[in-house]
């Protein structure tokens, strides 16, 4: 089992920046790829961005390609990711999340990760 523990969340201003990371514990000696999700009351869970275990593959959604960055830091069993130029519409509530993976894999299905985060609140006003 991993367990995943968001933070960083909160209110910004539109324009501003926010850096969450998440926090795994557990069974952190297998490779991980992991994933940021957002969800926002009455919708489906969308996909941000993921990064391969290496780190060495990242990918974003179109809606936050440019402004958002997601990295990691395997030494610290942690993994981040840096909003920029926040919007509105991106007010959500953020989950971080984990899956087994070969080094170089990454995912954008909500369905394919094993493990999520109890969630962090994102809030940005206009």
């Amino acid at each position: 089992q991993v367990q995943l523990v968001e933070s960083g969340g909160g209110l910004v201003q539109a324009g501003g920046s926010l850096r969450l990371s998440c926090a795994a514990s557990g069974r952190t000696n297998s490779n991980y790829a992991m994933g940021w999700f957002r969800q926002t009351p009455g919708k489906e869970r969308e996909f941000v961005a993921a990064i391969s275990w290496s780190g060495g593959t990242t990918y974003y959604a179109d809606s936050v390609k440019g402004r958002f960055t997601i990295d990691r830091a395997n030494a610290k069993n942690t993994v981040y990711l840096q909003m920029d130029s926040l919007k509105p519409e991106d007010t959500a509530v953020y989950y971080c999340a984990a899956t087994p993976a070969a080094s170089g894999t990454f995912y954008i299905r909500a369905a394919s990760y094993n493990y999520w985060g109890q969630g962090t609140q994102v809030t940005v006003s206009s």
